[in-house]
């Protein structure tokens, strides 16, 4: 994988300033969520949820194209130059002052995809993304965020993501597989349960460690979501994904956001092999 090293500063950092990290890390090591309202304008979204639209059926004909999340559910990854929003949204203030935050000043951006429930889609189990590794369940440092953005404005119906704050911390020594808490825990998360509304513009970002699940969709409108998978150096999440960019796309993009990937550079686009797969979340039925 090629990357321009993080070591010295690259031009064209975006002012975080107004940006206090007190807050963000309160957020992050403390509800294990946050989120900026509005930060982007509708337009950009809804060209966003058009390129989604047209990646989603190209990926469900493609063999490992998509993965199943369950039930009328499932997750793709894709190139960031699929996209036409992918430097506007990493170059925003306030997901490059969460990221520094939380990673430090040589994160890296390993994971970019999107993930669609439909209607018919079930509640799926109380989750984590992947299991905690060590920097976590002994180091208490988080080495990895989520970055989700909404495409549709979610509404009721429309099985909205839930999550149980403060979880990121929880001992996994019972999960199966380390990511799927018994379901004896599970009065405990829908206690503390927090179902989220976003709009059109909306990011949050989360520890995906945060025990979470996508909950029943009733809605005959699809709800895809963008999501950026985030690092510090010494996590190695890079290895369950293939981000790729064309040699002319990763020059077009300014120095500091070359800084910030980790990925191929590569002459062409291959199809991408989806990698991350979540058994526990198939339920026999995706």
């Amino acid at each position: 994988m090629s990357m321009i090293s993080p070591e010295k500063p690259a031009s064209g950092k975006p002012d975080i300033s107004s940006f206090d990290q007190a807050p963000i890390m309160a957020g992050l090591y403390g509800d294990g969520i946050i989120a900026q309202k509005g930060a982007f304008p509708r337009e950009m979204i809804a060209d966003l949820y058009d390129d989604v639209m047209r990646l989603y059926p190209e990926a469900l004909k493609r063999p490992g194209g998509a993965v199943g999340r369950g039930r009328n559910r499932h997750y793709v990854e894709i190139h960031p130059e699929d996209i036409r929003c992918f430097e506007q949204i990493v170059t925003h203030p306030w997901f490059v002052a969460v990221c520094e935050a939380v990673l430090g000043p040589n994160y890296r951006i390993v994971e970019l995809g999107f993930d669609v429930p439909n209607q018919g889609a079930l509640n799926q189990p109380w989750h984590r993304d992947f299991p905690a590794p060590e920097d976590t369940t002994i180091g208490r440092r988080l080495n990895s965020l989520a970055f989700n953005m909404t495409t549709v404005d979610v509404e009721p119906d429309m099985g909205p993501f839930e999550v149980a704050p403060g979880t990121q911390w929880d001992d996994p020594s019972e999960f199966e597989h380390g990511m799927f808490p018994p379901k004896e825990l599970y009065a405990r998360y829908e206690a503390r349960s927090s179902r989220k509304f976003p709009s059109m513009g909306d990011i949050s970002a989360r520890s995906a460690l945060t025990i979470h699940r996508g909950t029943a969709h009733a809605s005959a409108k699809p709800r895809p979501v963008l999501v950026i998978g985030v690092d510090a150096p010494s996590a190695n999440n890079h290895e369950r994904h293939d981000l790729q960019l064309t040699r002319a796309y990763y020059e077009s993009l300014p120095p500091y956001v070359q800084q910030h990937i980790l990925c191929r550079i590569v002459d062409k686009l291959e199809p991408i092999h989806q990698a991350h797969t979540i058994e526990g979340l198939m339920m026999g039925d995706a």
